[in-house]
């Protein structure tokens, strides 16, 4: 089993985008999937909820009071975190998963939080010596805009170049209200979406060492 935690020092960076949507892949390349919500906001559970009957089938867990022991014949376990590092909830998601996935939007204020989590993550052991691969997703990205291209060379410059762009997309509310991810939605409604995420997707696997 794979368990990838989405963290980020900073509130409404799209951490429960970004979970809901790799659930969804997962679940959708036919893997027994989880989706753990360790937000007192329960936004990930809120869109399991609203989930159809007739999408790719993906287990709720409430780990609002912290990290507990997942269930048995699990593929991917997906934790979808709250803000910051400082709560020894936090802390335990990241002791648990294999990989950190961190939302960054293209903000000087998202980037001034970014430089400050990044740092607290780096000192933890498992962090520093390279054995827990930190991924950061570049969310809300609009393709050729100066803001993309500031948040580009500002990862760049902190040794965190981003894993993936996902770009500003309506679609994503869209399919969020129905307890879906791109994933789910039929090829010619994704078109063009899918592949902003196979690079993240990639990692995910490579770092996990499957």
């Amino acid at each position: 089993m794979i368990q990838v935690l989405v963290a980020n020092a900073k509130g409404g960076c799209g951490k429960t985008t970004i979970a809901t949507n790799l659930a969804s892949a997962f679940a959708n390349a036919g893997l027994r999937t989880a989706l753990a919500d360790g937000d007192r906001q329960r936004s990930a559970l809120a869109w399991l909820k609203r989930r159809r009957d007739d999408a790719a089938p993906i287990a709720a867990l409430d780990w609002r009071d912290g990290a507990a022991k997942p269930p048995r014949k699990l593929d991917r376990l997906v934790i979808d975190s709250g803000a910051g590092l400082g709560s020894k909830r936090v802390r335990a998601f990241l002791e648990q998963a294999d990989l950190l996935v961190m939302p960054v939007l293209p903000s000087f204020f998202d980037e001034m939080a970014t430089r400050r989590f990044l740092r607290r993550v780096e000192r933890l052991k498992p962090v520093r010596r390279g054995r827990k691969p930190v991924a950061v997703a570049a969310n809300r990205v609009r393709p050729a805009s100066r803001a993309a291209k500031e948040l580009d060379s500002f990862l760049a410059a902190l040794g965190h170049p981003a894993a993936a762009r996902i770009h500003d997309r309506a679609l994503y509310q869209e399919a969020a209200r129905m307890g879906l991810g791109i994933f789910d939605l039929t090829p010619a409604r994704r078109a063009g979406l899918v592949d902003d995420w196979l690079p993240l997707i990639r990692l995910i696997e490579d770092g996990a060492g499957v």
